[in-house]
């Protein structure tokens, strides 16, 4: 057991970055005519990301397109053509049709040879993103020529390169990199996720699939133990097959789903419609509506192998209490699954099925060991009917959560927050009057049947719905902005407030720093980053939000991809790599690259007028509560 906590503590502690290079492409050339020449770029995609294509609708993502620097005796024949699979979709947050490619695509530009000297140089742009974050235009560079003229010198020849310095409003100071790791999943959220997982797995003891099963398996012990050493450790080798079971659970959703499509589920409109049923229907399980079983062949087979010797048949009688009791864990399993997958962790499944499970194995382990403790312990009864309808009630109400994600992504505008609190207000209050026992079956006849503990809760559940009752007029209700829809979306008692940058050039923020004394928000974003939309309209909008930025920051948006020209195109070594500085995009790119060692958007930091890090990096959450942690 103290290893297995050894072994999450540290995965816990392990940061999980974005992948550095999602996409590779290469460059050639070739003759597609005796006098057309084709500059051919081949793209492959990392799975969970997608390029867009070309000649996309004004007031979206960014375009793949070619760009020349020069060319002479070369005449180019149509656009920009491509091959490969392109996917068409509505996009909610630009209001347009986009499209893209996923896995592969090529590019292809003919030229018309009009001059037996020609020469061309230039780049291929194109724009990556995927379900969380955007990287700035990526860039393939190119330069060909013909044999009876010099080309013209490739990036890796300039002559006369010059360093970073040479770049204009460059600071050795204000530019010093700092050391920082852009993870918003830190270990913090994952003890969290540990915690509330351990949590299910006690709530799951109490259900009537769980809790008789407790005598049966100690009998189990006794019977098959000779003496106390014996017992005791067969009590353990149960306890940690327990976890191994239901942690294989959670690698198994790891290792089938991957890093990019755990990522990807947080923000997936579609998927978190799919988590909202999944929630309701084992809602409804909970209810009695129906029951969830696995097929009964399953554990009889288990049943067999159990009644073995030796660890396998522990192990198996493991695997048997497992599939016996799904009919009340599952659905925990699902709703804590459910969390974890959308966290964007590529161990939250695995830390949520050790919290889990550890709760499980503990108490069966310790009764196994120390039969006498079961004496004093209730008795089964109609109290864990409660705790299932409990749990019911519990999976309703976070369903909403997921069902909200997907409002604000298509804006439909069904799921206001007003809306979403009146709704957890109406199942707060019908919990409490179950628990008290003014609903629900009778008993005994006509008479009804109350309990001390019944009594507690439903009093405790109709108090929450009276601290909910604020919210429908914009209280904050700070325990819940978790789960609830941003402020923005409330109809009843609020206001918006718009959020502007002040500047859009990180030297000219940091002047007006200094002479403030304020600190710099910096906003790495760009304008067809769809991410950094998402995070503006859901987060910025809220009214904590943005009166935080408004009053205590000077905000500053840097584009990088803003395409436009810097009066001289600089070559400078990054990390041993030549790179051309065209544009102010280009630059801002730079910066987040060099200073910060991140490069993809949205990407948020905080600095003082010297360009030291005061708070961050903050990246794609549109969670309001963790965006206002980031900026107190």
């Amino acid at each position: 057991m103290t290893l297995l906590i050894l072994i999450i503590s540290f995965l816990v502690s392990v940061p999980f970055g974005p992948a550095s290079n999602p996409a590779s492409a290469t460059c050639s050339m070739e003759y597609a005519a005796k006098d057309t020449i084709r500059l051919v770029f081949d793209v492959n995609i990392s799975q969970g990301w997608h390029v867009y294509s070309t000649n996309l609708p004004s007031g979206g993502p960014n375009s793949t397109q070619i760009m020349f620097d020069s060319i002479y005796g070369l005449k180019p024949v149509d656009d920009l053509k491509f091959s490969g699979t392109e996917t068409e979709q509505f996009d909610p947050v630009f209001g347009i049709n986009i499209r893209f490619f996923e896995r592969k695509v090529r590019f292809y530009q003919d030229l018309h040879i009009t001059s037996p000297y020609w020469s061309a140089q230039g780049y291929l742009s194109y724009s990556i993103c995927n379900d969380s974050q955007c990287l700035p235009p990526q860039k393939v560079e190119f330069s060909y020529g013909s044999s009876s003229v010099t080309p013209p010198p490739a990036p890796n020849e300039q002559s006369g390169l010059t360093d970073l310095s040479q770049l204009k409003d460059y600071s050795p100071d204000t530019w010093a990199p700092v050391s920082i790791n852009a993870t918003n999943m830190d270990r913090t959220s994952l003890w969290g996720l540990f915690l509330t997982s351990f949590l299910g797995g006690l709530l799951a003891l109490l259900t009537p699939c769980v809790w008789p099963i407790i005598p049966m398996t100690v009998s189990f012990f006794i019977k098959r133990s000779s003496n106390r050493k014996k017992a005791v450790l067969d009590a353990f080798a149960y306890g940690l097959s327990i976890i191994a079971v239901y942690v294989a659970i959670g690698l198994g959703i790891t290792l089938i789903f991957g890093a990019n499509a755990l990522n990807a589920l947080s923000t997936n409109a579609i998927v978190n419609i799919l988590f909202f049923l999944i929630l309701v229907f084992f809602a409804l399980s909970f209810f009695g509506v129906f029951q969830i079983t696995l097929p009964a062949g399953w554990s009889t087979g288990t049943e067999r192998k159990a009644s073995g010797s030796g660890f396998w048949g522990i192990f198996f009688m493991a695997l048997t209490l497992t599939i016996v009791s799904f009919s009340c864990t599952g659905p925990i399993i699902g709703f804590l699954l459910v969390d974890a997958a959308s966290s964007g962790s590529i161990i939250a499944p695995i830390v949520g099925m050790a919290g889990f499970s550890m709760a499980m194995a503990i108490p069966f382990a310790l009764f196994a060991m120390f039969p006498g403790w079961l004496q004093p312990l209730p008795k089964s009864g109609s109290w864990m009917d409660k705790v299932k309808v409990t749990l019911g009630f519990v999976e309703l109400a976070f369903s909403l959560k997921f069902l909200s994600v997907a409002d604000m992504a298509y804006g439909w505008g069904i799921l206001p927050r007003d809306l979403f609190i009146l709704l957890w207000i109406i199942m707060a209050i019908l919990l409490g009057l179950y628990l008290i026992g003014l609903t629900g079956k009778r008993q005994n006849g006509n008479k009804r049947r109350f309990s001390i503990a019944g009594t507690v809760t439903g009093i405790a559940s109709l108090a929450f719905a009276a601290w909910l009752v604020p919210g429908l007029w914009g209280a904050p209700l700070k325990a819940i902005s978790a789960f609830t829809p941003p402020v923005s979306t409330q109809i009843i008692g609020h206001n918006l407030i718009s959020v502007e940058p002040q500047y859009t050039d990180y030297n000219q923020a940091l002047k007006a720093s200094e002479q403030s004394g304020k600190p710099v928000l910096i906003d790495f974003t760009g304008y067809g980053c769809v991410n950094c939309r998402k995070m503006e309209a859901s987060v910025w909008t809220d009214r904590r939000v943005a009166e935080i930025i408004n009053g205590q920051y000077i905000l500053t948006s840097l584009f990088v991809d803003d395409k436009t020209p810097i009066k001289e195109n600089v070559w400078v070594t990054e990390n041993g790599t030549k790179v051309k500085i065209r544009t102010v995009g280009d630059k801002w790119s730079l910066l987040q690259r060099y200073k910060f060692g991140a490069n993809a958007q949205p990407f948020y930091v905080i600095v003082d007028s010297k360009g030291n890090l005061q708070s961050g990096p903050y990246t794609f959450d549109p969670n309001v509560e963790n965006f206002l942690n980031f900026l107190k």
